[in-house]
């Protein structure tokens, strides 16, 4: 059957699975009774750490499935046969070209009835290079850990029955390399884990306060606050609307405080200015601008908040975009608090990266290197360098930043939303908190039923002065509860872990 299949001239494997010995020598000594018969070897991967970051790695069609009908065209005109194996998803598929390597070119003299008469090769087969990544495997395998192990503490709690999978990115701030990308899905029927490392680059969420940062930046570079400008917390009251407040009154505070304790209401008058009412009064209609959507949105996008993070992938999730068709200034609100748009943990990698990069956004990558194949197994010549890619700097003056940069210090070492968890933290951390509602609807009865959630995420770096690291956590469909501290046991965890191998590893 698999013959009948065949194109002229062109290789087709009959057989490259369970062929015993005896099989392999009975055809390898009569060929020369079998014209355009072969018999040789076959590849297969091997995963040494089974399933850790598997989901990334991604996977090749079968012998059977060969290349995809859809895409027979690119592959056959580069020397492909149809049905050679190809990645379909993750790393195999982006690297694809650089990890299949190159056929052996034959060319065959042929009598006019078809018989071939001669043939001789034109170039060598060449077996494909090595990628080599940037992920720490060892510390890979430990963030992975931590994560199962707090995500399933969590689902023990009643109120988080919906509870399902918790994310995590670790990332070098100045190269872009990521260090360790954890994704674990937790079955409650079957008690164990899944390997969803792939939903931190593909599901987005809704942030809360972790996107701050990006926010004051906003309001302090379109100049609708002013460094240090104060504003009363109190809750914001539209005519016709709802009061909307910090999650507790704050007083008096200026943008480095805003952050610190996460208030909301300094964020609602930057929306507010941004969306063109600067005269805001409590009970009156306001002003309103669509146009600060976009303008908003523009400067998240030069922290990578709502476009793509250039993540070597085929495919990456760019965020939902909220709905301004019929948007009022209560909307603009919510997307400066990270309640209206959706990002990946990604994305708020790459954002609280930027922030510690002194607005320089760089480009999250897996590979560091691609080498050349050597038959030892061991590591060959260097081919190429996957180097810093800058994709932007932000377009803000360093003293702003800086302002920002001050703020996500408190939050951690001063009286901020999290420096309970991180205040007495040797490597001088800074980040923020973020919590945001969530509506999860689930089949009940044949019919959706709206289940209401928090996503709690988290963003952070270190060391303050001299970042080496940056992460974001996020963890959604968490129950509506006071104490739920799942982001922070996670993030803190992954970042004494850090510290540790480091030391471990000087001492060594």
């Amino acid at each position: 059957m698999e013959l009948d299949k065949a194109y002229e001239l062109t290789p087709q494997i009959v057989k490259n699975k369970d062929v015993s010995s005896e099989e392999y020598a009975r055809i390898a000594e009569h060929l020369d009774l079998l014209p355009g018969v072969n018999a040789t070897t076959d590849w297969n991967r091997k995963y040494p750490y089974k399933d850790t970051i598997s989901s990334f790695l991604g996977s090749i069609t079968s012998q059977e499935q060969g290349i995809p009908k859809e895409e027979e065209d690119y592959f056959l005109s580069r020397g492909y046969s149809r049905n050679d194996r190809i990645g379909k998803s993750g790393l195999e598929e982006q690297y694809e070209e650089i990890l299949h390597g190159q056929k052996e070119k034959i060319e065959y003299t042929t009598s006019k009835d078809g018989k071939v008469l001669d043939s001789k090769i034109i170039s060598e087969g060449k077996r494909g290079k090595d990628l080599v990544l940037t992920i720490d495997m060892e510390f890979q395998q430990k963030v992975d850990d931590i994560v199962r192990e707090e995500l399933k503490a969590a689902t023990k709690k009643s109120e988080n029955r919906y509870l399902e999978d918790a994310l995590a990115v670790v990332m070098d701030p100045k190269t872009g390399e990521l260090l360790a990308v954890s994704g674990q899905h937790y079955d409650r029927d079957e008690d164990k884990f899944e390997d969803a490392a792939f939903k931190t680059v593909y599901d987005t969420h809704r942030p809360g306060s972790s996107i701050k940062g990006a926010t004051v930046l906003a309001g302090l570079e379109s100049g609708v606050i002013e460094a240090g400008e104060v504003i009363d917390d109190k809750p914001i009251q539209i005519k016709g609307s709802n009061p909307k407040g910090s999650w507790r009154r704050l007083g008096r505070v200026n943008d480095i405080d805003a952050l610190e304790h996460s208030s909301n209401v300094y964020m609602y008058h930057i929306a507010m200015r941004m969306g063109g009412e600067f005269n805001y009064r409590e009970g009156k209609k306001i002003k309103f601008d669509r146009e600060g959507f976009q303008k908003m949105r523009n400067y998240y996008h030069q922290f990578g908040l709502g476009v793509k993070t250039g993540i070597d992938l085929p495919y990456e999730a760019t965020g939902y975009v909220g709905d301004v068709s019929t948007a009022n200034a209560g909307n603009l609100q919510d997307l400066a608090i990270g309640q209206f748009d959706t990002y990946t943990t990604m994305q708020l990698a790459q954002y609280v990266a930027t922030i510690a990069n002194d607005g320089y956004r760089v480009r999250p990558h897996f590979v560091k290197e691609i080498r050349e194949p050597t038959p030892d197994d061991e590591l060959g010549p260097v081919i190429k360098r996957f180097d810093t890619e800058i994709l932007n700097k932000v377009e803000m003056d360093q003293e702003k930043i800086e302002r920002v940069q001050e703020g996500f210090r408190r939050v951690f070492q001063g009286s901020g939303t999290g420096s309970s968890y991180w205040k007495d933290k040797d490597y001088d951390p800074a980040g923020k908190t973020g919590t945001a509602e969530n509506e999860l609807y689930i089949e009940k009865d044949g019919k959706p039923v709206r289940v209401d959630t928090e996503n709690l995420a988290l963003v952070g770096y270190a060391p303050f002065d001299d970042p080496e690291i940056a992460f974001a956590v996020l963890v959604p469909n968490l129950g509506k509860s006071k104490g739920q501290s799942i982001n922070h046991n996670i993030g803190t965890k992954i970042m004494d872990t850090y510290f540790e191998l480091k030391e471990e590893r000087i001492e060594e």
